[in-house]
């Protein structure tokens, strides 16, 4: 299992925060649904609801309800390449492929679609909802040997998954017909959970939400896939695409209402802020057991409500000098000492924090946090596939958690830390990441999405800005430079609190 990093092809983004005078595209390819539930029509929505302007081509004029499906009328493949050059004009970001009607679409497509360096997704639609059957073994076929190795995600559920593979599916075997990713989506399972399975360059995970009681789920297939290509068409990376549409299905399917008296669709609203799905990646984890871990918290129950003015410094004699200005939070990050000197340096940072009563976290150093008392650990996203949670749980520490997105915060969420940083807040020179900064707008999302934890800002924050960090209610707002760097520490530190606190008040 490798580390979380940027997959190449897209920039990291955290939310579409940054006002946008124009919106980014996504043609979606598939079939018109006469009931407006499905298709091309559920397409239009799903986009829609994410910010995300739908350019379409029409594949077939279907006739169908709730009941049955009447009719299917192909598009002519050439109309419906001429629809797709309309729509080019547009400069789509993603594209989305549905209903696929004839051998010859998918032949102009497998020619069309190297032409055009565009992350697609792929939803094989091989049944309606009424299990009326909509492809032929033939075209079945050709799609799995010509047109799924172009795809960037394809996204079956499980009965068209079965239909794909010859034998038990996974996303894994789904994933050997070529595409870059294979999602199984889990609604057709017999299981209490609904628990889409993933599978990608080095990372194979599951997704799980407990399935919600509602009869109106038609479109739901076509919501997953459209919302997934609004976010690549945002700038998401596929496994932060994955956790936002998760998420946005989950709302759909609670927001769903009938149609009359009859069954209705998933109704995809906004962009989500709520509805975090169960990660589970037994590889990414060390511990069999870390979902089953609940770390102590680090406000409240006796401790101060708030993590405050938190500065991350490199040795003891920071601490020495800063704690005294009323610090109730710090960080030691040391990367200059090792063996020795690395341990006595933890130990006397462990001994300044008891003295002044301050909530200490060890970046990285879990062992030594651990051997010699530590209030907390701090450890990044790369440090879970290494550390040993569950000996961290037992010593009683606290852990703090770095996140930069979606699917980072998943990860995190599973092992349920003391507190959880997101950055960068701002740009920042202090170490190079590839992460686009959320600004105040995005941490505004971030502080709503996650109220059950104390959450803290981190990366390019500075007397100028601090007051309006502090008023988006974070707990915490971790400093580096702005304290170490400043010609007087001890008073900088002091006017920061005050800033903070006055932003409170």
């Amino acid at each position: 299992m490798t580390t979380y990093k940027p997959d190449a092809r897209y920039p990291i983004q955290t939310h579409s925060f940054v006002s946008r005078k124009t919106k980014p595209v996504v043609l979606a390819i598939g079939g018109s649904d006469s009931a407006g539930l499905a298709g091309i029509q559920m397409d239009s929505r799903s986009c829609h609801a994410m910010g995300v302007h739908c350019a379409t081509a029409i594949t077939a004029v279907t006739a169908q309800n709730n009941q049955s499906l009447i009719a299917i009328n192909p598009v002519d493949s050439d109309i419906l390449e001429q629809q797709i050059d309309a729509a080019l004009a547009l400069k789509p970001q993603a594209i989305k492929i549905g209903l696929l009607a004839s051998v010859s679409q998918v032949q102009m497509l497998i020619r069309k679609l190297p032409l055009l360096s565009l992350p697609v997704v792929f939803d094989p639609v091989i049944k309606t909802s009424s299990d009326a059957e909509l492809l032929n073994g033939e075209l079945i076929a050709f799609i799995k040997s010509q047109l799924i190795p172009l795809c960037t995600v394809v996204t079956p559920n499980l009965p068209e998954a079965e239909q794909l593979l010859d034998h038990p599916p996974s996303a894994q075997a789904l994933k050997s017909l070529g595409s870059q990713w294979a999602i199984i989506t889990g609604g057709h399972s017999q299981d209490q959970q609904a628990t889409e399975e993933c599978c990608g360059p080095n990372h194979q995970f599951c997704l799980s939400h407990s399935k919600l009681d509602s009869r109106h789920l038609r479109g739901s297939g076509c919501a997953f896939a459209a919302t997934l290509a609004a976010t690549l068409a945002l700038g998401y990376e596929v496994r932060d695409g994955l956790v936002i549409t998760k998420m946005a299905l989950q709302q759909g399917i609670e927001q769903a209402s009938g149609v009359n008296d009859q069954k209705g669709c998933v109704d995809v609203s906004q962009f989500p802020h709520s509805h975090w799905p169960v990660f589970s990646d037994q590889a990414a984890l060390t511990n069999a057991n870390a979902s089953a871990l609940q770390f102590p918290p680090c406000t409240g129950n006796g401790e101060p409500d708030t993590l405050g003015l938190y500065p991350i410094v490199d040795s003891a004699d920071w601490l020495a000098r800063l704690l005294p200005q009323g610090i109730t939070t710090a960080q030691l990050r040391v990367k200059h000492l090792e063996g020795q000197a690395l341990a006595d340096e933890i130990e006397r940072a462990v001994a300044i924090g008891k003295q002044y009563n301050c909530r200490l976290f060890i970046n990285d150093y879990w062992q030594l946090a651990i051997e010699k008392g530590a209030y907390g650990v701090h450890l990044g996203q790369e440090d879970l596939e290494v550390a040993d949670l569950a000996a961290i749980h037992q010593a009683g520490l606290r852990l703090g958690l770095s996140n930069h997105c979606h699917f980072e915060v998943v990860r995190a969420l599973a092992v349920k830390p003391s507190y959880i940083a997101c950055g960068p807040t701002f740009a920042t020179t202090t170490k190079d990441m590839p992460w686009v900064p959320h600004g105040l707008e995005g941490l505004r999302y971030w502080v709503n999405a996650l109220p059950d934890y104390p959450l803290v800002s981190i990366a390019g924050i500075n007397d100028h800005n601090i007051q309006d960090i502090a008023a988006t209610g974070v707990s915490g707002i971790a400093m580096i430079t702005a304290i170490t760097l400043d010609d007087n520490p001890e008073q900088k530190t002091s006017e920061l609190m005050a800033l903070i606190n006055e932003a409170r008040l």
